[in-house]
């Protein structure tokens, strides 16, 4: 649903051959995809083909013989759809002649992804056409340093980004002015019907119908047309098609009324139910076309968490370079408060680095001489010189966007029910219509009669009630979660929901809230008070977790703090400040014996605190063992009943976390989950997820970090905590818009009721459709009735979903 953010979605080597994934343009339904499907099936070479209707994205296999990627996407485009293309430019080394340029370009256009390439000799350069997210500037440079030659990418450009994002934004505002056009159009059509509910009669003049009728039927609707002509053109129905046909039959009959009768024809035409057809229409696909601009919106910004530049060492100088010029084996300098460029192992420095976007560890984590640091991790106060690792596509945060993307691919939404069965109601119906008017002739009847038989059969068959079945239902569905803070992305959501059996929680920042508050202290001599108030004193100069936690216990207890006199921050370590004249240190316990404190007298309490899953920060006054202070990351006030509610319904309830084995262990027992698997990485969690799906379960994911977006994207419902990430908000189907786990038991509820609404809406639009169909062939119904029956089911559709309205998250009951 998205134009996406360059996410890791390269060919790629596998056993079976060549993967590649084609960014589409221009689905809209179920019989879009059968129509990519049959296109591209009968190439030589393609061994697999998976479209994703929502990903709006098709995954190929390619076998050996498999032809080049310009010959797929001149198919693709012969079945009338596009895709989506990026220009990349290089800058390219070691070029002699024009013999050289033009065997980097037949390097180049042998990449699975590109579609043209161009070498310049003079100003040593390569423009290629590719499509986006298929292939990688790294891919691009592999290709051509295979062929010979060096190569590298170019600075990108700012202002060409943000025109990209203009374009796009304009896009958006053109869509909503389209929307509020057809509205301000149509309400005026609707005047007689209210008039007609309220005990009255109006009628507009008919020529006044028409005229407002007509920029919704031909401009607004064009897109109908063109979409309904491609479905022609490829042998199939779908529901433009169906939108098409409805309601330019209901508009034609009008017109055609109108000319027979002029004046007279008023209250006997048709025109405003095409046009709310055609306005309803409109307003739910801007609504999924708003769903998808803030996916791709999110998935952006997931990229724009690695930094842009590096700093690296060359012969003993520190020299600045884009990010994708780092080379495995590179010296990389990272400053105090930068993020980690890419993945790479400590050789000097030690700091505290806050991991909690990728492994979903709520705390800092020190690291020095021989660990590993994490592209995209920010830096704490010290100064790191690491060896690059993994680089580009490699690093750990590039294979979570990887795996987010991946994981969408194949999932079958319920909405494609309604365009398989479009594809043979329409031909039907169509087929009836002709029937219906060649048999009335045949059997001695005039024009008179075989038309406004066979329009009948059109006006009776146009899908009002079916195009009004899903996106009221969602708009009402959807309004009445957002006014609990539930957001729900699309119909697929709806659908997933209503199978769940299982709930994986995330535990950082979804079960707890994902920072370390002050539990315990524990003085080695004197009063709690005493201790808290000169280490809280102490720490005013820091803007570690640990210190904000303290100095807001101390604020809670109304707590006077005296300033501090000399402050010194201990990367890694800790703090040493003097307050009231006395020093004071606060840290690990290697700062204290550092500093010769025997810390003897502190540790069977610290052994007690760890034990417990607690982190500590050892303190020591004037060179004496003072005692600890205990931090753990407090649970959220709803979690336990979010659980007990969702275990009343008879769910499984499993706990998944990047954090300790101890403090799952611990957060699970206190709120009554008896599955925990800790510690796992974004990959593991995933496994897991997998693997529950593997024996038959329906799972939802919770959680709200990067580190969780492969999960929630991999699992049948993802749920993300507004608190938390764009890029975990943007891989789920729900998202919690305040931090409240009762949300997850009242999501599921509202998802299960808005999806049965659909189903009930489908269910009465078809069933006045076919009921109708048989009658109207035959003669007993004109097109008036025709056109009654047709608001009927509309109405009826609209009343059921406005059911939705009045639902309420039921916190503490089982419902």
């Amino acid at each position: 649903m998205e134009v996406l953010a360059e996410p890791r979605l390269e060919a790629e080597r596998t056993r079976a051959g060549e993967r590649l994934l084609l960014p589409l343009v221009g689905l809209t339904c179920a019989a879009c995809a059968r129509r990519v499907e049959c296109a591209l099936a009968d190439l030589p070479g393609i061994e697999g083909i998976a479209v994703d209707l929502v990903g709006e994205r098709a995954e190929l296999v390619l076998g050996p013989q498999a032809p080049e990627t310009a010959a797929i996407v001149a198919r693709i485009r012969e079945a009338g759809f596009g895709v989506r293309e990026r220009t990349a430019c290089l800058r390219i080394r070691g070029m002699s002649c024009a013999s050289c340029a033009g065997r980097i370009e037949r390097a180049l256009r042998r990449v699975p992804g590109v579609l043209e390439a161009s070498v310049d000799l003079l100003s040593e350069s390569a423009q290629v056409r590719h499509l986006a997210q298929a292939v990688t500037v790294f891919r691009l440079v592999e290709a051509i340093r295979e062929a010979g030659y060096d190569a590298a990418p170019e600075a990108p450009s700012e202002r060409g980004a943000e025109r990209a994002e203009a374009a796009e934004r304009t896009v958006r505002a053109r869509e909503a002015l389209a929307v509020a056009a057809a509205l301000l159009l149509t309400l005026p059509l609707l005047l007689p019907m209210a008039a007609f509910a309220a005990g009255r009669h109006l009628h507009l003049p008919p020529w006044l119908e028409l005229l407002l009728g007509a920029p919704v039927q031909f401009v607004l609707g064009a897109r109908f047309y063109r979409a309904a002509w491609g479905a022609l053109r490829a042998g199939t129905g779908n529901m433009d098609l169906l939108v098409a046909l409805g309601t330019t039959a209901a508009y034609a009959y009008s017109l055609a009324l109108w000319l027979a009768l002029g004046e007279a024809a008023a209250g006997r035409l048709y025109v405003e139910a095409s046009a709310v057809v055609v306005t309803m229409v409109l307003l739910g696909r801007w609504l999924e076309a708003r769903a998808k601009a803030e996916a791709s919106r999110a998935l952006r910004e997931l990229a724009r968490l690695a930094p842009e530049r590096a700093r690296i060492l060359r012969a003993g100088r520190e020299v600045e370079v884009a990010v994708e010029e780092v080379a495995i084996g590179d010296l990389v300098v990272v400053r105090p408060g930068e993020r980690v460029p890419v993945d790479a192992r400590i050789r000097e420095g030690e700091s505290e680095l806050d991991e909690s976007l990728l492994t979903g560890e709520s705390l800092p984590v020190r690291r020095g001489p021989g660990d590993r640091v994490i592209a995209g991790s920010l830096n704490g106060t010290g100064l790191l010189r690491c060896v690059a690792e993994r680089v580009g596509e490699d690093t750990t945060l590039a294979r979570i966007r990887e795996l987010v993307a991946r994981a969408q691919i194949g999932k079958a939404p319920v909405q494609r029910l309604v365009d398989r069965i479009s594809a043979v109601f329409v031909p039907v119906v169509v087929a009836i219509a002709c029937s219906t008017f060649v048999g009335w002739l045949l059997s001695g009847h005039g024009l008179d009669q075989a038309l406004p038989a066979a329009v009948a059969v059109l006006v009776i068959a146009c899908p009002c009630a079916l195009g009004l079945a899903t996106p009221a239902a969602l708009v009402a569905g959807v309004g009445a979660a957002a006014r609990a803070g539930i957001l729900v992305r699309d119909i697929e959501a709806l659908e997933r929901a209503q199978a769940v059996d299982t709930v994986a929680f995330d535990k950082t920042g979804t079960l707890t809230r994902g920072a370390p508050v002050l539990v315990a202290v524990r003085p080695l001599e004197g009063d709690p008070e005493s201790l808290l108030r000169l280490a809280a004193a102490a720490q005013q100069g820091s803007e570690h977790p640990f210190a904000r936690a303290t100095l807001a216990a101390a604020s809670e207890r109304g707590l006077a703090l005296c300033a501090v006199e000399t402050f010194e921050a201990r990367p890694g370590l800790g703090l040493v400040a003097r307050v009231d004249g006395r020093v004071v240190r606060i840290g690990r316990e290697e700062l204290l014996a550092e500093a010769g404190i025997d810390t003897a007298p502190l540790e069977e309490a610290a052994s007690r605190a760890a034990g417990a899953g607690r982190s500590l920060a050892w303190v020591a006054i004037d060179q004496k063992p003072a005692g600890l202070l205990a931090f753990e990351d407090a649970l959220r006030p709803q979690a336990a009943e979010a659980v007990a509610e969702l275990r009343a319904r008879g769910l499984r309830i499993v706990l998944l976390s990047g954090d300790r084995r101890a403090v799952a262990e611990r957060v699970a027992r206190r709120l009554g989950i008896a599955e925990v698997f800790a510690p796992l990485l974004p990959e593991e969690k995933v496994a897991t997820i997998r693997d529950l799906r593997a024996r038959g379960r329906t799972v939802a994911m919770v959680g709200d970090g990067i580190n969780d977006a492969p999960a929630l994207a991999a699992a049948d419902l993802g749920i993300a905590m507004g608190s938390g990430t764009d890029v975990a908000i943007a891989a789920a189907g729900f998202t919690l818009m305040r931090p409240d786990p009762r949300l997850v038991p009242a999501a599921l509820s509202i998802a299960r009721a808005t999806r049965r609404t659909i189903r009930q809406n489908l269910f009465w639009a078809f069933l006045y459709n076919l009921l109708a169909l048989p009658l109207a062939a035959l003669g007993f119904l004109t097109p008036a009735v025709a056109g009654s029956a047709m608001a009927l089911s509309s109405l009826s559709v609209v009343l059921n979903a406005l059911r939705l309205a009045r639902w309420r998250p039921d916190f503490g009951t089982a419902a």
